[in-house]
């Protein structure tokens, strides 16, 4: 059994807020699995942060007539912000352009050198006239020649998925400004050699039999077609410098006659998909100096025993390439013990109403305006229980409407409501019975300990839309239960009955907030204040351990009834549907 749990989600890329595709995508499905493990008293740490470089990112900045740093800076704090408000909680959230991330890149890059896992070719990179710019592969739009897809990046085509070179692409052009004013020059470029790493990449992949389908399908494909040498620097000016001059030192200490041709000094630097990935561990490594604790990141990513720490990292499909290719034949190539993923969760993609989000076209809600509309766990609940795990799921008011109605208002919103109006109506909200043996629902209790057995078991193995569906089933065991034993009835002929069927409802509550906490974590916290419980309760309880029908004692008096939802009209569903449908 693992000692501790590592956690990390896809690293949101700093150009502009988020839409709701990439929170389900990658943080909040991992802030939940974090959530319920520290539940569990497991030892957990969550990391994220920023994807700055590249670029995206200089392109951003331009845009918006600021210096790229000063926009990095406040686009960090813009999503950190928005994070916090969706009550996710990393452990720590930092960023890929942070000191540490360029020490440790540069050192990552120094020991594939000297393992002899870096290559020097001189390729042929476009260049644009209208832009005044070198292109960067995924800036060279064009038809893919493999499956005709009209809009193939440089590096890959999102049509069939195979890996590009620019020089590839049929008709190419200017992505930034569809200029078609491009021309290839040779320029000089570091790869990294993964047809050398290809037999220890691939026997790696194939012991993940933990793996799903669509993750291990995606690698074997990468693997099938047979890797290639992998261009890791770019020529611009923001980013991790390459150590240019480190290398031209390492050249001639191993010529003789010193006469290997130097490198000039021109910028570049490492492509962002070569150091992004170390942001994980330097982003750890901050975490460790914020705690006073510098050397503790080694006991998460240099563990003594491989098996003490699992593993689990948290993405769209379209990273799971290079987390279960590219960034292990790094690892691999640096001969280091640095720990490597034990499972990747991929997810599909969340579209809009059968299209995809796009901010141009000013379509489909993004998490800053969403957070604007209704509470975090509205969306919170909603994602999750939609969640795109083994296919594409969709996007629409009418639909999110309908889930928070049906299943949070009418449902959980509902119970509550009739459980503490019932209890005050009768008892004045005072618990003046203790449950026994002698009258304790044993069948209740069996049911409800069924339904938690199997929400434990589907999140230990990260099956969310499973574990959404069985939360909501035993939401409907409460509504059943009150309904079934009619306490209204009760309280005319056996009052005693009366309150010992309502404790059992009380007790539920809590059984509700507890299991609940992972996903909806301010609900849970309201129900518990309304039940006079301590709110550390619901962080320490492990959810296998609340059925506990003696937990309330005689004259806990828990408080007065709350709305815990608010439903959504149709004439709202229509102005939010026109309101977001986008311009052409």
């Amino acid at each position: 059994m693992p000692i501790r749990y590592l956690i990390t989600s896809a690293l949101p890329y700093i150009n502009g807020v988020k839409h709701l595709g990439n929170l389900i995508g990658s943080i909040l499905p991992a802030d939940v699995y974090a959530r319920f493990l520290r539940q569990s008293g497991k030892e957990v740490l969550y990391i994220c942060g920023t994807d700055e470089h590249g670029t995206p990112a200089e392109i951003a900045a331009e845009t918006a007539g600021i210096p790229i740093e000063v926009y990095c800076r406040q686009m960090y704090e813009i999503q950190k912000e928005i994070y916090e408000q969706f009550n996710i909680e990393f452990d720590f959230f930092g960023r890929t352009s942070s000191k540490s991330n360029h020490i440790f890149t540069t050192e990552i890059f120094k020991k594939l050198y000297e393992n002899g896992y870096i290559q020097e070719q001189y390729i042929d990179q476009y260049y644009s006239f209208d832009d005044k710019r070198f292109l960067p592969d995924r800036y060279v739009e064009g038809t893919c020649p493999h499956c005709g897809y009209t809009r193939a990046r440089g590096d890959q085509c999102e049509g069939c998925g195979v890996l590009l070179n620019p020089e590839e692409l049929v008709d190419p052009h200017s992505a930034i400004s569809k200029s078609k004013n491009i021309v290839l020059q040779k320029t000089k470029h570091f790869f990294l050699d993964m047809p050398k790493l290809e037999s220890k990449v691939a026997a790696w992949v194939e012991k993940k039999t933990n793996w799903s389908d669509t993750v291990k399908g995606i690698a074997r494909k990468w693997i099938k077609e047979g890797l290639r040498p992998r261009c890791i620097t770019r020529d611009l000016k923001w980013g991790i410098n390459v150590p240019l001059a480190w290398i031209n030192r390492q050249k001639k200490s191993i010529e003789e006659n010193n006469s290997k041709e130097e490198i000039s000094q021109e910028s570049k630097v490492f492509y962002v998909w070569f150091d992004a990935p170390n942001g994980y561990i330097s982003i750890t490594k901050d975490w460790a100096e914020n705690i006073n604790d510098p050397d503790i990141w080694e006991k998460w990513w240099l563990p003594e025993n491989e098996d003490d720490v699992f593993y689990a990292e948290f993405m769209a499909k379209d990273n799971v390439p290079f987390h279960s290719v590219f960034w292990p034949a790094m690892i691999l190539g640096t001969g280091e013990k640095f720990k490597k993923v034990n499972d990747i969760k991929g997810f599909h993609w969340l579209t809009y109403e059968h299209g995809k989000f796009s901010t141009s076209q000013q379509r489909g809600v993004f998490t800053d305006v969403a957070l604007n509309l209704y509470p975090a766990d509205y969306w919170r609940y909603y994602l999750l229980a939609n969640c795109p795990e083994t296919s594409d799921s969709d996007f629409s008011f009418a639909s999110f409407a309908a889930v928070v109605n049906k299943n949070l208002a009418d449902t959980l919103g509902n119970f509550l409501t009739r459980t503490v109006a019932l209890h005050k109506k009768y008892f004045d909200l005072k618990i003046n019975i203790e449950l026994s043996n002698k009258n304790i629902d044993f069948n209740l209790e069996k049911k409800v300990k069924d339904f938690i057995e199997k929400i434990n078991q589907s999140l230990l193995e990260r099956k969310f839309r499973v574990t959404m569906a069985e939360l909501r089933a035993l939401w409907v065991l409460g509504n059943e239960y009150i309904t079934q034993n009619a306490p209204w009835n009760s309280a005319k002929t056996n009052i005693e009955q009366c309150q010992i069927t309502l404790i059992h409802c009380i007790h539920l509550l809590r059984v509700f907030a507890i299991v609940s906490f992972p996903f909806i974590p301010k609900t849970s916290e309201k129900i518990f204040a309304v039940l006079d419980d301590e709110i550390e309760n619901l962080r320490t309880t492990k959810i296998t351990d609340c059925v506990n029908f003696r937990y309330f004692e005689k004259g806990h008096k828990i408080g007065e009834p709350i709305q815990l939802f608010h439903k959504i009209d149709e004439e709202t569903v229509k102005e939010l549907t026109a309101r977001f449908a986008g311009k052409d």
